[in-house]
C-alpha cells in the first residue's frame, strides 16, 4: 500500500464513526487486492503474498468484530471466512481467479455498508482528534487540506 493511501486512510479513520470504519475497512481491503493484482502483473511474488497477507488481516479483523447476539454475523462470518481461504488460494496456487471471486463478493457487501454508513448520524469514535477540512481552492488541481487546531489539548488525558 502507498504512502499517501496509508495517510488517508488514518484521516479518515480519525474522522468517522462506527460504520464508517467498516466502510473504511472494505476500502483497505480492496487497495490490499489492487496492490496484489498490480504484484501479480509484475510478477513480483514476495509483493503479491504480502499484499494477500494484508486482505487476510483485514479480513480476520472483520471476523473479529462480528456481533454474533445478531443472526446476520453468522452469514457475514462464512463470507469473511470464504473470502479469507480464497485469498489463500490466490496465494498458493498463484492466479488470480480465487482473489476475483473473493472482491465480487465483498463488492455486494460493501455497497449496503456505504449505504448504512450514509444514514448513520452517530458521532465519531475518536475523539480529541484534529478537524480537517479538504477542498479545492485556487485551482482545479490543488487539493488542499486544512487543519484546524481549536484545542491544543488533543490526545490522551492523564
Amino acid at each position: 500500500m502507498k504512502k499517501e493511501q496509508i495517510g488517508d486512510f488514518t484521516r479518515r479513520i480519525s474522522q468517522c464513526n462506527r460504520s464508517g470504519l467498516v466502510v473504511i475497512m472494505y476500502d483497505i481491503f480492496f487497495a490490499y487486492l489492487d496492490d496484489a493484482k498490480a504484484a501479480y502483473e509484475a510478477e513480483a511474488w514476495d509483493d503479491y503474498k504480502e499484499a494477500l497477507r494484508g486482505g487476510e488481516r483485514v479480513l480476520s479483523e472483520l471476523i473479529s468484530s462480528l456481533n454474533f447476539s445478531y443472526d446476520m454475523a453468522k452469514n457475514l462470518y462464512s463470507i469473511y471466512v470464504f473470502c479469507r481461504d480464497s485469498l489463500a488460494k490466490s496465494m498458493y496456487k498463484r492466479n488470480l481467479t480465487d482473489m476475483a471471486h473473493a472482491r465480487r463478493l465483498m463488492e455486494k457487501l460493501y455497497d449496503g455498508f456505504v449505504h448504512a454508513a450514509a444514514q448513520d448520524t452517530s458521532e465519531p469514535l475518536m475523539k480529541n482528534t484534529q478537524q480537517v477540512y479538504a477542498g479545492y481552492t485556487y485551482g482545479r488541481d490543488n487539493l488542499v487540506e486544512t487543519c484546524q487546531d481549536s484545542d491544543i489539548s488533543r490526545g490522551f488525558f492523564a
